[in-house]
């Protein structure tokens, strides 16, 4: 989770949402990275989660993801989500929860929904006072 973290500090030079999302193979291994980059890109599917699921991909020229574990700052949107159960990523670790868009027990639960093709591991609250600290304070100086 430190390493999603260092991520999603990488929001702050350009002013995104700090959210950070590492992809590890079944080896522990990074085969993905990525932070918020919305604003950079002036892209509403450019959140960490799709932009670290997007590396992965080309780093290891698949779509499918099995076996694959994404460590994410915030819990999961709805298309992030989605994304995760196309790529069928095996396992989500993330830090806070999002009481107003979490897609992985907060508001919905696309982990273990039986109508989904797909289902996963979830585990969360993984470092979730530091991650959501950064969202604090990011939210915090913009509104000053």
């Amino acid at each position: 989770m430190n390493l999603a973290i260092s991520e999603a500090r990488n929001c702050l030079k350009h002013d995104d949402v700090p959210v950070g999302a590492i992809l590890l193979n079944q080896k522990l291994e990074i085969v993905g990275r990525g932070h918020n980059k919305r604003e950079l890109r002036q892209l509403a599917s450019s959140h960490a989660e799709i932009v670290a699921i997007d590396s992965a991909c080309k780093k290891l020229g698949t779509w499918n993801l099995a076996g694959c574990t994404l460590v994410v700052t915030l819990e999961p949107c709805p298309m992030c989500a989605g994304a995760i159960v196309n790529s069928r990523i095996s396992k989500v670790i993330f830090g806070c929860h999002d009481p107003k868009a979490g897609s992985l027990g907060s508001l919905y639960n696309f982990s273990s929904d039986p109508r989904l093709n797909h289902n996963f591991i979830v585990e969360s609250g993984v470092l979730a006072t530091e991650c959501s600290n950064l969202l604090t304070s990011f939210f915090s100086e913009k509104r000053r």
